[in-house]
């Protein structure tokens, strides 16, 4: 039997803001900003992948992982958790153990041959379904599953990101608009108190990711890229 303990919201996302520092999950580079596939730059960039490769971290986060979403959502919720293609699977596989629910995984667009699947796993007609993703900016990705599992039958009224941007606000647009009620570990302004508590760069540096945070859109186009979001 699982057992969990329900650590104050604030400590969780202080927690694994610290473990993605000692990862070094996440990093800053206000001098040569990176550029996401959206073309926007950007002085921060994060990869949750690493997650997979360190057990400890790993276990702490998705035990953190559960028991926000069964004290913010409910212990009985769902019938299945769905993780999204690629990123989301192993995340799927490790939440779903801890919660005693069946996985399945969605893909971003039909196999092309067999059964032409997009949804892999077992989904009952009506099944209430948990979907995670390792990471949402403005919740387009996640939407792209939402919509699949939605059309194949399942229910989605919530989702659960380790790492939320929480800087756009289309984001909480497209949830709210959507009816899915998103769930969270840290996000960057978490990464950035851990960052400046502990004097891990420069003040300049540190200044200018909060400026990003602040107002991103501006900030890209000020530095080379774009100043919307694709409208996927």
């Amino acid at each position: 039997m699982n057992h969990f303990t329900f650590t104050d919201r604030a400590v969780v996302a202080e927690l694994v803001a610290k473990m993605l520092w000692e990862i070094k999950a996440v990093h800053f580079n206000s001098e040569s900003p990176y550029t996401f596939a959206s073309g926007m730059k950007s002085p921060v960039y994060i990869d949750m992948r690493k997650l997979i490769s360190f057990p400890r971290i790993r276990s702490a986060t998705m035990d953190f992982a559960a028991a926000v979403v069964m004290r913010e959502a409910g212990f009985e919720k769902f019938d299945c958790v769905a993780g999204g293609e690629t990123a989301g699977i192993p995340f799927a596989a490790f939440l779903a153990e801890r919660l005693g629910l069946p996985m399945i995984y969605c893909r971003k667009k039909p196999k092309g041959h067999g059964r032409n699947a997009q949804i892999e796993g077992h989904m009952p007609e009506g099944a209430r379904v948990l979907v995670i993703e390792d990471l949402t900016t403005a919740g387009g990705s996640m939407f792209t599953f939402i919509d699949a599992i939605r059309a194949a039958g399942g229910i989605v009224d919530h989702g659960i990101a380790l790492f939320y941007y929480g800087i756009f606000e289309e984001a909480e647009a497209r949830f709210t608009n959507g009816n899915v009620k998103l769930h969270y570990l840290t996000t960057w302004r978490d990464v950035l108190a851990v960052a400046r508590a502990e004097k891990l760069f420069d003040e300049k540096t540190l200044s200018e990711v909060e400026a990003f945070l602040d107002k991103p859109l501006p900030w890209s186009a000020k530095n080379g890229g774009v100043s919307e979001l694709p409208q996927s």
